[in-house]
């Protein structure tokens, strides 16, 4: 297949400058309509924060994504429809969130409705694909709703730490976007490219130290993009690898909420509650900066993007390399932290 590689770096660059330009706009609006984030227990900032800067990366990606409808024809689909009526919805629900702090029922309520509006309107992982899977045909929508609401709330209970959550997606987001130039799915990767864009634009604003947060309306958001993104481009494409490059994909969000939701359910507390047990939390705890723990959890989705990619591709050997590589760098880390600690 024929990539038009222009048309994927404008969408980058026109998201990336769009969620640049109004990241200012949506500090301003935070204010305005008092969706602040005063300091907690559990926080990691000693000052109001400002909490809908997300508002700029949802400009850039839906203006963006809106303009390249003109250019890419399977933008035209009902399945593209559902896609932006579910992002709006969602993003209204993360901008309530930000302003009244919603119940936790109410908000998985609401990304249910979401999830099964863009499963009606065609998108779904076909498990059918997937050798001596045939039997959970009927479980396509299921599997589907199951997996956009996870990463919604994977990319939301990450967003931390400033700068992890927009700098996590954007590598899980170009990983993508390179998984899906591989299995040809232009829809996707304008998708994912654009997400890239979207991210990096509002990540000089909000890495460490943060002027505004993204809050609930960019996590949410984030996660539901990437979620659909997969499923329109890495579960359409790689049959039963899918599960495990998407995985890798977006390893850190993933892993870091079912070590939650299993650590909550050992100490008997209800599995959205908060609490300091995440991993950048953890790292922080320990004695790292806020820069230096979000410095090695990029570069450990770097790592973990870098492996989904070499599978895709199937060359072994680098594969086999790069998980060394990576074992030894949290080696030299749990050397490193053991040595500063005994001095």
């Amino acid at each position: 297949m024929t990539h038009n590689w222009l048309l994927y770096m404008a969408a980058f660059a026109t998201s990336f400058a769009i969620s640049l330009l109004t990241t200012p706009f949506a500090k301003k609006l935070a204010f305005k309509l008092k969706a602040i984030d005063y300091p907690k227990s559990r926080g990691l900032h000693s000052e109001p924060m400002p909490r809908m800067g997300g508002i700029a990366i949802v400009l850039g990606f839906m203006i963006t994504v809106l303009l390249m409808s003109f250019f890419v024809e399977d933008f035209i689909t009902t399945e593209f429809v559902g896609f932006i009526i579910g992002g709006f919805i969602i993003v209204a629900l993360g901008m309530l969130d930000d302003i009244y702090e919603l119940s936790a029922k109410f908000k998985f309520l609401v990304q249910l409705i979401v999830a099964v509006i863009v499963v009606k309107t065609g998108t779904r992982i076909d498990v059918i694909m997937w050798p001596y899977w045939e039997y959970l045909k009927d479980f396509n929508a299921p599997i589907t709703v199951i997996w956009i609401i996870g990463v919604i709330n994977a990319v939301n209970l990450i967003d931390g730490v400033d700068g992890l959550a927009a700098g996590v997606t954007s590598i899980a987001a170009l990983c993508l976007t390179v998984l899906c130039i591989i299995s040809g799915t232009t829809t996707a990767v304008v998708l994912t490219s654009t997400l890239a864009g979207a991210c990096l634009g509002f990540l000089p604003r909000n890495f460490s130290p943060a002027e505004v947060y993204m809050g609930d309306t960019g996590s949410t958001f984030l996660g539901y993009v990437l979620a659909v993104s997969s499923c329109i481009g890495v579960y359409k494409s790689y049959a039963i690898l899918s599960v495990f490059i998407s995985v890798l994909a977006m390893a850190l969000p993933i892993f870091d909420t079912l070590f939650a939701m299993t650590r909550r359910a050992i100490n008997h507390k209800p599995i959205m509650s908060p609490d300091r047990g995440h991993l950048h939390h953890r790292l922080i705890d320990s004695g790292y900066t806020h820069r230096q723990a979000v410095v090695i959890l990029y570069g450990l989705s770097a790592i973990s993007a870098v492996i989904a990619i070499l599978i895709a591709v199937q060359n072994f050997q680098a594969t086999v390399v790069v998980l060394v590589f990576f074992l030894v760098l949290l080696l030299m880390l749990y050397v490193y932290r053991s040595r500063t600690n005994k001095r």
